[in-house]
C-alpha cells in the first residue's frame, strides 16, 4: 500500500490550489434549460472542465484512491484498477442513513455491475461531517455496498466539485474530465417514489461514453433529490435548494410567521440543554434504528451527521410531518414543532451544532410492547409479506376473519407493523357482512390506522366501537422498500369493553364515486357530503384519495351560521394517510351537513402522476381514484 506523506511539496500544493480554483471558476453565459417537469435545471456546473488531484482512503479495502491523471500509469489507472481498460469512473456521493440514498443502492449495484466489463467504475464518496472510517466501514458491510466506499474527510472532493447532496453523481472520463453530473434518475423523490423510473440520466451518460459519444450527454445537471451534506466548514451554497413536488402552502407559512412567530433566543443552544428534548419529542418515534425514519436521531453524534439536512427540512416545514392547516382546529396527534423549538432548531444548526456543556437528558423509553396494554385478541396477517429492496410497491390488501361468534366491542384499536423499517402506513377495516359490499372500500368501517409516530385509537369513556359477529378484518398496508430486502407480518391489538358503552362509535366514509377527471386537469374539483341526521360528536378524520390526490377540505354547514371549515389539508400526500383526531370531541346537531371538497391533480406536473394522458374514474387500484372523507363519530 502507498504511504501517505506527512507533508506535501509546495508545488503539490500550488497545482491543487490551481485545480480547485479552476473548478470553482464562474462560467461565463452559463446554460438553462428546463426539466421534464418545467422546472429550470441547475446551469452547467463545472462540465468539461478537468477535475482536480485528490486521494481518498476506502474505508473498506484501506487501499488508497488518486484521481489526479487517471490515464497515468502511477495514478488512478496504474494504482487502483491494474491492467483494465477504465473509461470512466462514477462518484455517487453519499449520506449514511439518507433514506433516498439507501433506496438507491440496490440500483447502483446494479449498474456497478453492468458497466464493470466496460471499464466503468462505480466509487461511493462519503464526505458528511461526523463520519469516521470504522461508522462508513461498517455501514458498507451492513449495506452489502458491492464498490470501494471512500472517505471525503474535511469535505475537501465535495466543496472542490460543488456538490451539495448525497444521490449526486459525478462522472469523470479517463483524460480527468467531468462528462456528467446530477441525478441517477427521477425513480424516488423526497415525497413519492414511481414504479419506474421515467429519465435513467446516469445510465444515459455512461452508454454514451461507452459507446465514445460523449457529444451525446447533456452539459447541464439535472436536479437531485437527497439528504443535504452536514460540512465541517460553512460555505456557500453552490445549487438551489430543490422545493418539494408539493411544498407547504405559502399563505399557511405567512400567516405562521404572523401568527406564531418566532421568539428571540436568548443565548447559545445546545444539544445537552434543548435540542436533546425537542428531538426525543418530535423526531425519534420514526428516527431511531428498526424505524421508518431512515436514520438515527437518537444521540447528538446522530443529529450532528444530519443537521444540514435537519435545518433544511425544519425551515421549509417538510418535518415533522403535518399536512393539515393550522387555521382549522385542534388536533391531539399535530406533529408540527412549535414556533419557539422550530426557532431553536435552526438556531443550532447555524451556530455549527454545539453539544453543550453538562449532560444530555435521560434517553427517551419506547414501549417495545403495545402502547394500549396488553391486548384482549391479536389478529396478524396469515402469511409474510416480501418486501423487495428497491422500487415501489402497490398497497397490500390482506383480510384476516375474526371468528367472533357475537357483536364484541372496542374501547382500544393498535396496529402494529412487522417491520417498522418498511412499513410506512397501515389501515385497518371491518367489513361487516350485514353491510353493503357494492361500495367497496368505501362501504367499509374503519377501525384503526398505524402512521410512524401516531397514537393508536382510543376511545373515550363510555364509547366504544361495535365489530358485529362474523366480521373480517381488512389490512391494508403500505410498504416502503428501504435498500434491504425483508418480510412484514403486520397485526392489530384489540381491547374490548365488558359491556355495552353508554355511546357507539362508527366511522362514516363520506364518498363520492361518480366522477370523470380529465386528462391533463390541473385542479379538478370533487364534492361529496352526509346530512347529521342525529345528534352526535364528531371524534375524528381521514381523507383518502390515491396518486392524484391535490387537496382535501372538510366543512361544517349549518342553517343560520356561515360555514366553518373543520379540517383543511391544502398538500394532500399519499404517502401519509394521516388520522387527524379531535383534541376535544365536536357537537354536531341535527339538521348540519358536513361537505368534503376534494381537488385532483392529473397534470404532467404532478410527479406521482401514473399517466397524465387518461382520463380517471374511481377504482380501488393506485392507478385510479378514490375520493371518501372518513370521520369517526359518536352518538347514545
Amino acid at each position: 500500500m502507498r504511504s501517505i506523506p506527512e507533508k506535501p511539496s509546495m508545488a503539490a500544493t500550488l497545482r491543487r490550489l490551481a485545480a480547485v480554483f479552476l473548478l470553482v471558476a464562474v462560467h461565463t453565459n452559463p446554460i438553462r434549460a428546463a426539466g421534464a417537469d418545467g422546472a429550470a435545471l441547475p446551469v452547467d456546473r463545472l462540465v468539461g472542465t478537468r477535475v482536480g488531484d485528490f486521494r481518498l482512503p476506502d474505508v473498506v479495502s484501506g487501499d488508497e484512491v488518486w484521481f489526479y491523471g487517471l490515464a497515468r500509469a502511477n495514478g488512478f489507472l496504474g494504482r487502483v484498477l491494474g491492467h483494465k481498460a477504465v473509461r470512466a469512473a462514477v462518484l455517487v456521493f453519499v449520506s449514511p442513513g439518507c433514506p433516498l440514498g439507501e433506496k438507491y443502492l440496490p440500483r447502483l449495484g446494479e449498474l456497478a455491475t453492468r458497466y464493470d466489463d466496460d471499464g466503468i467504475r462505480f466509487f461511493a464518496v462519503a464526505s458528511g461531517a461526523g463520519e469516521t472510517a470504522e461508522k462508513l466501514a461498517g455501514w458498507a458491510r451492513e449495506r452489502g455496498l458491492s464498490f470501494p466506499l471512500l472517505h471525503d474527510a474535511g469535505n475537501v472532493v465535495a466543496d472542490a466539485v460543488m456538490v451539495e447532496r448525497s444521490n449526486e453523481c459525478i462522472v469523470v472520463d479517463a483524460r480527468g474530465i467531468m462528462r456528467y453530473r446530477g441525478a441517477i434518475d427521477d425513480q424516488h423523490g423526497y415525497d413519492s417514489s414511481l414504479p419506474e423510473p421515467r429519465h435513467t440520466w446516469l445510465a444515459d451518460a455512461i452508454d454514451a461514453i461507452v459507446d465514445a459519444a460523449p457529444q451525446r450527454i447533456d452539459p447541464r445537471g439535472t436536479p437531485v433529490a437527497g439528504c443535504r451534506l452536514t460540512r465541517l466548514q460553512p460555505r456557500r451554497s453552490a445549487l438551489a435548494d430543490l422545493e418539494r413536488v408539493r411544498p407547504a402552502n405559502a399563505d399557511i407559512a405567512a400567516w405562521l410567521d404572523e401568527h406564531e412567530p418566532a421568539p428571540p433566543i436568548e443565548g447559545g443552544v445546545t444539544w445537552n440543554d434543548d435540542i436533546a428534548t425537542i428531538m426525543q419529542a418530535k423526531c425519534q418515534s420514526c428516527h431511531r434504528p428498526g424505524q421508518v425514519g431512515g436514520f438515527s436521531l437518537l444521540t447528538y453524534e446522530d443529529a450532528y451527521r444530519q443537521s444540514a439536512m435537519i435545518a433544511e427540512v425544519v425551515e421549509n416545514r417538510r418535518m415533522p410531518p403535518w399536512h393539515a392547516d393550522p387555521r382549522h382546529g385542534r388536533f391531539v396527534n399535530d406533529r408540527r414543532l412549535s414556533a419557539t423549538d422550530r426557532a431553536k432548531v435552526l438556531a443550532w444548526v447555524a451556530a455549527d451544532a454545539p453539544r453543550g456543556e453538562g449532560v444530555a437528558p435521560a434517553p427517551r423509553a419506547f414501549a417495545d410492547g403495545w402502547t394500549i396494554g396488553r391486548p384482549d385478541v391479536v389478529f396478524e396477517i396469515p402469511a409474510a409479506n416480501p418486501v423487495p429492496a428497491q422500487g415501489t410497491m402497490p398497497y397490500v390488501n390482506v383480510s384476516v376473519p375474526t371468528a367472533f361468534t357475537e357483536d364484541v366491542w372496542v374501547q382500544a384499536a393498535e396496529a402494529r407493523p412487522g417491520d417498522p423499517g418498511v412499513v410506512h402506513h397501515i389501515i385497518v377495516f371491518v367489513d361487516d357482512p350485514g353491510k353493503r359490499r357494492d361500495r367497496g372500500v368505501a362501504g367499509l368501517g374503519h377501525l384503526c390506522g398505524y402512521a410512524p409516530g401516531d397514537m393508536p385509537s382510543v376511545y373515550p369513556p363510555g364509547t366504544a366501537k361495535r365489530i358485529a359477529a362474523g366480521s373480517t378484518l381488512r389490512f391494508q398496508l403500505h410498504y416502503t422498500p428501504n435498500g434491504v430486502a425483508t418480510t412484514d407480518r403486520s397485526k392489530v391489538g384489540l381491547i374490548l369493553a365488558s359491556t355495552p358503552p353508554e355511546r357507539e362509535a362508527i366511522t362514516l366514509g363520506i364518498a363520492n364515486s361518480q366522477f370523470v377527471i380529465p386528462p391533463g386537469a390541473a385542479a379538478h374539483p370533487v364534492r361529496s357530503q352526509v346530512p347529521v341526521l342525529r345528534p352526535t360528536r364528531l371524534l375524528s378524520f381521514m381523507p383518502h384519495m390515491h396518486l392524484r390526490g391535490k387537496s382535501f377540505r372538510y366543512t361544517l354547514e349549518e342553517v343560520g351560521s356561515k360555514p366553518e371549515v373543520l379540517l383543511d389539508v391544502p398538500a394532500f400526500d399519499f404517502g401519509w394517510q394521516s388520522h387527524y383526531m379531535l383534541a376535544e370531541p365536536r357537537d354536531l346537531n341535527l339538521g348540519a351537513r358536513i361537505v368534503c371538497d376534494a381537488v385532483f391533480d392529473n397534470s404532467p406536473a404532478n410527479r406521482a402522476n401514473p399517466d397524465s394522458t387518461k382520463a380517471v374514474t374511481w377504482g380501488e387500484q393506485t392507478w385510479e381514484e378514490m375520493m371518501i372523507g372518513y370521520i369517526d363519530i359518536d352518538f347514545p
